[in-house]
């Protein structure tokens, strides 16, 4: 959330009409907060909720409390993505609406991550403090917010790495000195400076305006006119059917049936990596992608030509598993807060991964020891030494692979918001990129070299 445009007090918090109620008050700040008109009605529907839930001991509100609704919530079906709504509008109804700066947002996320990994059995280890003043670093309470919050992995060690840059930018200058001016400046010298992309400093900028709303718990508000990185259109890189038929053969095993999910499939590598046997129904021919790019999820086709490979991978898949499961472990990650729900789900057959690792891993967060999906460098090396085997001369990847997915089912006439279901693009404007580097672009032009001129070359 971001953008807010009202005067500010001195303690980096909107000004608000003193002859409001708190909850009026706080549902107008959620308003200036929110980009979108959609996401600030619904902050405002569950503060609403919350406050008819704890009406007459608002002003006595604990963190315990808040736990306690939120649980409830969850037994009632509620899932992750609205428990997380919910906890942001409950920080911002007590903030901003009745002044009590124990319940801000940041300190509700830490008590919700410690009240399900207490449930889970995971124990958070405790950020020690710096030596000068006491204060944990701004980057390791980033990582225990983020952390408690069940963010992505992927998606911590981007923060982090994004606010250690800007900590290097502005130099030593406090951390309360630190405001919009100086991130406006940083995103700037990214694209003046640096050259980065347009998405390299959309991911900056997302980063730094979480710091600054969850962990320091000073909204950035509006960054005001600011140089942009210009965003570039490139064509992606595409097989044709032969090349692909080259370079698919030059894989072998567990590497070879993930090559052809990619293709025949259109997923992605991590997609096709997070498979769970229950995601792969070979009844109906399909395969459903859960928590696909953007949290979505998605049904795609399940190649003919690979259910019987495939179903026999499985039934290794599950003597592993078995073996797993006598040596005392055979449990797996779930997604959210299943595992609290459902405890011992993670060690069910229909949880375990299509493609496991070769061996066991210790889980960077929890430190829990279990069996994990086959990292993503192994099918990337195995990908590269096959394009190079294959003598294709195209720069191409695994996510080629989806590239030509696509391409090809246009080139056969199929309609493009079909492809577009199954790529799951959000708008079909993505798909349309594929249309300019099929065989036959656009409406089939035809080059007027081909159809009317016929070149005769001049006896040397």
């Amino acid at each position: 959330m971001a953008g807010v445009t009202q005067e500010r007090r001195s303690d980096g918090g909107p000004t608000c009409e003193t002859s409001q109620s708190p909850l009026e008050r706080a549902r107008q700040v959620a308003a200036t907060m929110c980009r979108q008109t959609k996401e600030a009605h619904w902050l405002g529907v569950r503060m609403e909720n919350f406050f008819r839930a704890h009406q007459r001991q608002m002003e006595s509100v604990t963190v315990a409390d808040v736990c306690n609704y939120l649980e409830g919530l969850m037994r009632k079906g509620q899932v992750e993505w609205q428990i997380k709504q919910t906890l942001d509008a409950i920080g911002l109804l007590m903030r901003y609406g009745y002044q009590r700066e124990d319940l801000m947002i940041p300190a509700l996320r830490e008590a919700w991550g410690r009240r399900l990994n207490q449930r889970v059995g995971i124990a958070v280890p405790v950020i020690n403090s710096t030596a000068t003043g006491g204060v944990a670093a701004v980057s390791e309470r980033l990582r225990r917010v983020l952390r408690v919050a069940h963010y992505a992995l992927r998606t911590e060690k981007s923060y982090t790495q994004w606010w250690e840059r800007f900590e290097k930018f502005v130099g030593d200058r406090p951390e309360a000195e630190l405001g919009a001016d100086e991130v406006r400046t940083f995103l700037e010298d990214l694209a003046v400076e640096r050259r980065v992309s347009a998405a390299t400093q959309k991911q900056a900028l997302n980063a730094l305006v979480f710091v600054f709303g969850q962990v320091l718990g000073r909204p950035l508000g509006n960054l005001g006119d600011m140089i942009l990185a210009k965003p570039k259109r490139r064509l992606p890189c595409v097989l044709t059917v032969d090349e692909v038929s080259r370079v698919l053969a030059e894989l072998d095993g567990v590497p070879s049936l993930i090559g052809q999910l990619l293709y025949g499939s259109g997923l992605r590598l991590l997609e096709a990596l997070r498979l769970r046997v229950k995601d792969v129904e070979f009844d109906s021919g399909q395969i459903i992608v859960r928590d696909g790019k953007g949290e979505k999820d998605r049904v795609t086709v399940l190649p003919e030509t690979i259910r019987e490979p495939l179903l026999e991978h499985l039934r290794g898949v599950w003597r592993l598993h078995q073996q797993d499961l006598k040596a005392g472990s055979g449990r797996v990650q779930l997604p959210y807060a299943l595992a609290v729900k459902y405890p011992n789900a993670g060690r069910e057959w229909c949880w375990q991964f299509v493609f496991p690792a070769g061996g066991l891993s210790k889980d960077p967060r929890s430190g829990a020891i279990r069996r994990h999906h086959l990292h993503e460098t192994t099918m990337q090396r195995a990908m590269n030494e096959a394009v190079r085997r294959s003598e294709v001369a195209k720069p191409a990847s695994s996510h080629t692979m989806r590239h030509s997915f696509a391409t090809h089912l246009l080139e056969s006439d199929h309609d493009i918001r079909t492809v577009q279901e199954l790529l799951g693009h959000s708008d079909v404007a993505t798909t349309m990129i594929y249309t300019h580097v099929m065989n036959r672009p656009g409406l089939g032009v035809r080059s007027p070299l081909d159809a009317r001129l016929r070149v005769s070359r001049k006896p040397r």
